[in-house]
Parts: C-alpha cells; structure tokens; sequence
C-alpha cells in the first residue's frame, strides 16, 4: 500500500469507510480484503449492486482487494447457470476480482475437519431431534430455551454419529449437527445453532461427494478466514448473527481473524428485493425469466438498457447507513437519466404512426437532411437522415378539433419538423368509421433546416420518420412492476396489469437497425431505448428504458426527496 493509500487523506463517507479507515491507521488491518458472497440460488439484483460497490470500492479505495466468493452451502437451491450470470453481472458492473474467485464449497474438507474439532472439545453434537422439535425447543424472544435430550452426549459418541452421517447412513434430515452454546441465551441465534444436516442433492461442483452440507453461519465466517477476508461486510440482518459469528472464529484454529459490520440493505419502492419473491415472480408466471426488463435483476435492468455507469453512480448516491429506508425507484432512474443525456445518441423513431402526405414535395424524390447526435456533446457530431413525400408523424401530434393550448398541428396550422422544414396541414383524409388515417400538408423549402428566412415563428417542432426509408419495430414499453409503492404478501395482487405496453407498428429511422446491442438511445422526445434480445433478421424490438421525464427531479424540487 502507497504512503498516500496509508495516509488516506480523502474523508471517510460513511461509517463502514470509517471503520476502515480507522482499522488502517491503527496498524490492526496490513491489507484490506473484502468480499462480495452471492449465493449461486439465482440472478443478483439492484441490492446486489449495492453490496458489490461498496466491497469493490472499499477495497480499490484503501489499496486492497475485493473477493467473489459463492456461498455454495445449498445445492437444493443452486446451479451453474446462477454462477456463469453472477460473474457476467459482477463483469458488467464493471468489477474485477482477478484471481480471487472462490466458492466454499472449495473449503468443505476444512469446514469438516473443523466440526470433528468442535466434537472433540465438546462444543458440538449431534441431535437426533427434527427440524419442527429444534424449533420448539429454541424457546422465544422471552423465554429460553431447553436443552435437547441428546446434548450431552459423550465426544466419541458424537463424533462417530458424525462421521456415519458423511457417510450417508442416516436418512435427510434424521440428524444435525449443533453448536453447544448456550440455550438460555437472550440472541435466540446461540441457542445451540444447526452446523450441519444432511441434504442428499448433487452439487453443482462437487456433484455427489457430499450427502452433509455446512450451514450458512458455520460456512460464512470461516470461509472468510480461509481467504484472508480483513472486513466483512454484511446487511442488517446479519447483526444478531454476529456473536456466532465470533464463537466460531474465537474456537478453531483459523489462520485470519476477520471482523463483521452491517450496514442496511436496499429497499427499493414498486419492486421486491427479496430473492424469494423474485422467484415466486418467475416461477409463477408473472413475468417472462429472471432477465424481464421490469425485474430488479441486474440482468432485468441491462437488458432494458440502465447502464452500469448510472447502477454505479445510484449506488453512491443512496450511501450506506445502519438504519432501514425505502429508496423511491424515481432516484434509480434519473441516475439513468442524467448518464444516457450526456451520452445517448438521438435517434428519431415514431411509436404510432399518423401518415403524413407532403403533397407539394415532388414524387419520387428523396434528400438527406443533416441532424445533430447529440446536443450535449459537440464530439459526436451528426448524422444524414433521409426525407421524402409522405412522412410519420406521431398521431398525438395531431388534433382536428384542438383546444386552446395545443399548439401541435391541426387544420390550417404550420408546425416544424424537427431538422427538416415548416410543414402546414391542408386536409386530413378519414376511413369509413370517422377515424383521421391521413394528413394532406405542403411544406415551404424555403425552411430547410427547420428555420424560416422570414423570422417567422412556429410553437411546435414535432418528430417524423421518412416513410419510405423507415424500418418497423416492435417497442416495449415498461412501468412499475407493482402498483404499490411497497407491495404486501400478495404480490399478484399488486401487480401493475399496464407493466408492460407493446406496439407493434412503430416507423423508426433506418440508422436504428444499426443499433448494437447494449447500446442506449434516445428516440427524440420518447425517452431512451435500447435493441432487446429478441431482436433477429427480419425483426427489431426496442425496450425503453426511461421516458424523457424526471420525476425525481421534481420530486427533489418540492423537497420531498428520500432516501
């Protein structure tokens, strides 16, 4: 670590840096190792992302280093999928671990040979009561518990059980292993904690080596101390798991001794981040896989187009703290926002059509018209865009009968076309029902380029796609999940039935067929979208990833940001 590493001189931004910090400057921590320790039991989410930035940046910040470890303890639960998609978020996210990529399954020899130490000295037996009988027996909030019948079984007797439960004598769930600590105890976690059961299920490394499986507290804590781990960081509800957590690490022979502090997890408004709930969305049906853009999921959001810069810069801004808030999902998206304005190319695209005859625009003829990129930054210059005859306009853009302040086109009316020319309608053309199908307009070639020589003026400039150059697609649009802000047990009963609008016959300009996939763009106007995955030959859909409108901001505006 440089002298300017050790120094630090960058103030801490919150209380876990401070530890940090703290630790460093008092000669207690030589190197810094974090952890980042998903559980291969399906795809991270937005919660995720504020764990892994705070491990990762904690450890770039104080010279160190940051581990990817998976808790590999439940292989009812886990499989390889889940593991190839952690690491392709932790990538994405922009995180690298390099060589330090573990899983504790890689420690279960040490891990066992750890409990056979427990037998021996006593602080460990096995129980021969079941799960419904452990739970009974582990007493309340107020009253203590009572000691299993078996608790005081000899060492030789216990470890013999032990060794027949690797062994797979015993049927699934017909005996544990438990910590022998204290039943009486007010942390209803010491009361004789569950070390290992017996779970027969192929694991997705080691396939069928083991039929018993260590507990999340026993597998954690030393795993951490296997790798070196200097701090380990866990959400809230790790607290009360932490005097477990120092038993364990304070009676076997580990090689490190890490430390454990807690900071709140993310709560996130109109979603679930609750790995269990987000299952019941998959499974049930309710939405279409873990990577469904209206999921929390890191994969949900890239595939809908957030950029990991923005997941990034949301995760800094909500900090870290040690009480429990709700996070309004507006914040979340105006980090998108305010990265995709600075960078996003313009695109023109018009989601439904109102046909547009130009009826003193020659036939036949076409010219390309010069549009700018991006107005944000001057670096990405501009594009030729085609213009002919007939034209798409957006049918909202249009009213026959219009009140006072619609200043979009109607009868009689001279609007701009955006880069192009002023554009006056002279007729609207309707189908049998009395539906508007079609607009008669002459435009005036002196406006090319969307300015009159005159000065004259115009209160609308609306978009448009050529109509003989522009290319379909499908368009996705995405809304809140839930209709609740903070959505109860029933999760179908707040589901949001408009969570997801598709059109269908949408005209976008033929520089979007060119999009590359995980590129963000703004359709001008529309709000910024992105090329989804089913997109193919002869298909383009389109998945937007915010609308134009920043309702954070707004919100911040009044005052009534939280976070």
């Amino acid at each position: 670590m440089s002298e300017a590493d050790t120094e630090n001189t960058e103030a801490p931004r919150d209380f876990i840096r401070e530890v940090v910090h703290g630790d460093v400057q008092a000669g207690l921590t030589e190197s810094v190792v974090t952890r980042f320790p998903p559980e291969p039991n399906g795809h991270l989410h937005i919660g995720h992302a504020k764990s892994m930035c705070l491990n990762f940046g904690i450890a770039d910040e104080f010279g160190g280093r940051c581990h990817l470890r998976f808790d590999d303890t439940n292989p009812a639960k886990e499989e390889h999928e889940y593991i190839e998609s952690i690491q392709d978020d932790v990538r994405w996210l922009g995180f690298d671990w390099g060589e330090h990529l573990y899983f504790a399954s890689g420690h279960f020899e040490t891990l066992y040979a750890w409990a056979e130490h427990l037998i021996g000295a006593g602080k460990a037996y096995v129980d021969d009561l079941s799960a419904e009988e452990i739970r009974a027996h582990r007493g309340t909030l107020t009253e203590a518990g009572r000691d299993s019948p078996h608790r005081d079984r000899p060492p030789d007797e216990n470890l013999e059980l032990f060794r027949r439960m690797r062994a797979g004598e015993f049927e699934d769930g017909a005996r544990v292993l438990r910590a022998k600590i204290d039943m009486a105890s007010g942390n209803i976690n010491m009361r004789d904690p569950v070390l290992y059961r017996i779970l027969r299920a192929p694991h997705p490394r080691t396939g069928e080596d083991w039929c018993i499986y260590p507990t999340y507290d026993f597998a954690h804590g030393q795993s951490d101390a296997i790798e070196g781990v200097t701090h380990s960081l866990c959400t809230l509800e790790f607290e009360d798991h932490r005097p477990l957590y120092d038993w364990l690490i304070d009676n076997l022979a580990v090689p490190s001794r890490p430390r454990q502090y807690e900071f709140s997890r993310l709560n996130l408004t109109h979603t679930v981040l609750s790995k269990r709930r987000l299952v019941e969305l998959v499974d049930g049906g309710h939405v279409r896989g873990w990577d469904d853009p209206r999921m929390p999921t890191l994969s949900g959001l890239r595939r809908r187009g957030f950029p990991a810069a923005a997941i990034r810069d949301f995760a800094g801004r909500i900090g870290v703290t040690k009480s429990d808030s709700v996070v309004e999902v507006a914040l979340l998206e105006h980090c998108a926002r305010d990265l995709l304005n600075r960078t996003a190319p313009r695109r023109m695209a018009v989601l439904d059509p109102l046909k547009v005859v130009i009826e003193n625009y020659p036939q036949g003829e076409a010219e390309e018209l010069e549009a700018v990129n991006n107005p944000e930054d001057a670096a990405a210059g501009t594009r030729s865009v085609p213009f002919s005859r007939e034209i798409y306009i957006e049918r909202q853009d249009f009213m026959e009968d219009p009140p006072k302040k619609f200043f979009r086109l109607a009868p009689g009316r001279e609007v701009r076309l955006r880069y192009a020319f002023f554009i006056t309608c002279t007729g609207v053309v309707k189908d049998a029902a009395g539906d508007v199908v079609e607009l008669r307009c002459t435009y005036d070639p002196e406006t090319r380029g969307g300015n009159a020589p005159d000065g004259r003026k115009v209160k609308a400039t609306l978009h448009w796609v050529s109509g003989a150059h522009a290319v379909s697609a499908e368009v996705r649009l995405y809304d809140h999940l839930f209709t609740e802000a903070e959505p109860g047990g029933d999760l179908g009963a707040a589901l949001n039935p408009g969570s997801l609008t598709v059109l269908d016959d949408c005209r976008l300009e033929p520089a979007l067929a060119d999009t590359a996939a995980g590129e963000t763009v703004q359709f001008e106007r529309l709000g910024y979208f992105c090329p989804d995955a089913d997109s193919g030959p002869g298909k383009l859909v389109f998945n937007r990833t915010v609308a134009l409108r920043d309702t954070w901001a707004k919100v911040k505006a009044k005052g009534g940001a939280k976070a």
